[in-house]
């Protein structure tokens, strides 16, 4: 079973970390990201930008919008998708990542989504 594991974070506190505070962070992500990988279980990962576009259908038209809401104070910064046997094993997966450990410091989270099916056919561009 696949599951989608979004990190969140906050950009404010990361904002404010230097670039090499930055690239050890994620020299951190990419080393557990291929631990995960060897056994197989890494299906995809990636970093994300802060910017984000919502679409949303309004009043019978498309309504696009920057970001996801703009109260929000954590905003997803990374993606993980992980082959678990059960949500169970997700988790434990997911609770060794080094964005679910370094939190507290700069607000980074992990939220640990069960995902459908993965089509990964090739769009046309």
């Amino acid at each position: 079973m696949k599951f989608l594991c979004l990190a969140f974070g906050d950009q404010q506190k990361m904002s404010a970390l230097t670039e090499s505070e930055m690239r050890a962070i994620g020299q951190r992500c990419s080393a557990y990201d291929e631990e995960l990988r060897e056994t197989g279980r890494l299906v995809a990962a990636g970093s994300l930008d802060w910017g984000a576009k919502t679409l949303r259908p309004k009043g019978g038209k498309l309504k696009v919008t920057d970001g996801p809401f703009t109260e929000a104070k954590e905003l997803v910064g990374g993606f993980v998708i992980i082959e678990a046997a059960d949500f169970d094993e997700a988790v434990r997966i997911a609770s060794l990542h080094p964005a679910a450990r370094m939190g507290e410091e700069w607000g980074w989270g992990i939220e640990l989504r069960p995902m459908g099916g993965l089509r990964t056919e090739k769009i046309a561009d």
